[in-house]
């Protein structure tokens, strides 16, 4: 006779810690399905039908998209091509080294790593593999725009290095070179971050890289918020004017799905095999197979349209500034022509604060995020939006459209205008925007849902 804590001999199914599940009633879980598929389904209407402002996303070819749900979603793969774990890889060791050598072709470098899983996991690569817990790193504040990764809470914590900041220009959304040149002499960090989640001008490292050369300081570029920009020509190139290595998201700038990368141009072959292996197997172990092969077109896709979608989101950026500038808003560095990237920086404190201006759009139909700004004290209370186009940009408007936004902003923050009134608008608006540009399948419904299976759960 057994212990009597077997899970497959009771009537209930008990397992070895005396728990098991309640039996569901009979179509419970099959409503549940139901459940999900139809709130997933009623979030993609609700974004075909508003106004995308967050800087930070963007939406997917149906090419890349359909890779997401292969095969290749269910398969192991560690280690690098050629060289894994598992049997079975041939085919996902030939996807990864087009997508290697589309990045390498894309950034114009000879290193590339597609193993990271996100923007904060490449972060955590870099980190494992150029810095050791207790040493200094140079970063810049949250208030400044950093990315939360490089906060003691974030990656920074995490891999137990000490932030060291740099002095922040607020007047012109970029570092003071002159005083961050002190810091660094000063007190002589091992590695130097630079790149923001509220990223408006290119970062200062030509200026920056004789002094990171003098106190021995590496340069790392975390281009998460610009890599498609980069990649088009369009903001700055990193590797070529200071830094080491570039971290990144993929699904921003560049419309790829939401994976990260690591890029250098490097004949060091010791850093090579350190970042190597800060990402396998310093911080992921299977690297979402599907998403790295979605990696690979949306790549593709951007070497063929990359240079005209990067253009025509900075031109969006700078023409929804200068229309929400003209309309009394406090867009910062106006002088500056507002922005040279895909974000915007209002500061909206006379219009009800960061947070609820950013519900009251969202109620209006369109979505954007409250974010601190210089000189705020309280990320629960900033006193800006964030605004960004590469999403309104993939579907097609331009500056006109950005005129039309910027008067829905006005008629809700400034005129008094209903909610509802202004959410008509804003669908009216995004109903001829709809389907995607700057990819091989343009044309194709932007927000569509994919029913697979054609029938409810059952």
């Amino acid at each position: 006779m057994g212990s009597g804590r077997g899970g497959s001999s009771g009537s209930g199914g008990v397992g070895a810690s005396g728990w098991a599940p309640a039996t569901p009633s009979p179509g419970e879980m099959a409503g549940k399905v139901a459940e999900v598929r139809a709130l997933v389904e009623r979030h993609s209407a609700r974004f075909e039908r508003s106004i995308p402002l967050i800087a930070s996303e963007n939406l997917l070819s149906p090419y890349a998209k359909e890779l997401l749900i292969s095969d290749f979603h269910s398969r192991y793969a560690e280690g690098l091509p050629g060289e894994r774990y598992y049997e079975g890889n041939e085919q996902v060791d030939e996807v990864e080294n087009l997508c290697l050598d589309l990045a390498r072709r894309l950034f114009r470098c000879s290193f590339a790593d597609v193993r990271p899983i996100s923007g904060t996991v490449a972060n955590l690569a870099v980190l494992k593999a150029l810095a050791e817990p207790g040493d200094l790193v140079g970063t810049s504040r949250l208030a400044d725009g950093a990315h939360i990764s490089s906060a003691a809470f974030g990656a920074f914590g995490l891999r137990g290095v000490k932030p060291v900041y740099y002095a922040w220009d607020a007047e012109r959304m970029t570092l003071d070179v002159a005083r961050t040149r002190e810091i660094l002499r000063a007190v002589r960090p091992k590695l130097c971050l630079f790149g923001l989640s509220l990223f408006l001008f290119p970062m200062p490292l030509e200026e920056l890289k004789p002094t990171l050369e003098e106190v021995g300081a590496r340069g790392w570029y975390d281009g998460a918020h610009v890599l498609g920009l980069i990649a088009g020509g369009e903001f700055q190139d990193p590797l070529r004017e200071g830094c080491v290595v570039i971290s990144a998201s993929t699904h921003k700038t560049l419309p790829g799905p939401q994976h990260g990368i690591l890029l250098a141009e490097t004949d060091d072959a010791e850093l090579v095999k350190r970042l190597q292996s800060g990402a396998f197997p310093g911080v992921t172990s299977n690297h979402h197979l599907n998403e790295m092969a979605a990696l690979a077109v949306s790549l593709a896709e951007h070497l063929e349209f990359g240079r005209e979608y990067a253009r025509r989101i900075i031109e969006n950026a700078r023409a929804l500034g200068q229309a929400l500038h003209d309309r009394g808003f406090d867009v910062l560095a106006a002088d500056l022509g507002f922005t040279r990237s895909h974000t915007l920086a209002v500061r909206v404190e006379k219009e009800g604060g960061g947070e609820a201006v950013a519900r009251r759009l969202a109620d209006a139909g369109v979505i954007a995020n409250k974010n601190l700004l210089p000189g705020d004290k309280s990320p629960k209370r900033p006193g800006g939006v964030r605004l960004g186009t590469p999403e309104v940009t993939r579907v097609g408007m331009g500056p006109k459209e950005m005129e039309r936004i910027a008067e829905l902003f006005d008629g809700l923050l400034h005129r008094g205008r209903p909610t509802e009134e202004v959410a008509r608008q804003a669908a009216e608006l995004k109903s001829g925007f709809t389907t995607l540009k700057y990819c091989f399948a343009a044309g194709e419904a932007a927000y569509r849902y994919y029913d697979l299976v054609g029938r409810p759960p059952a």
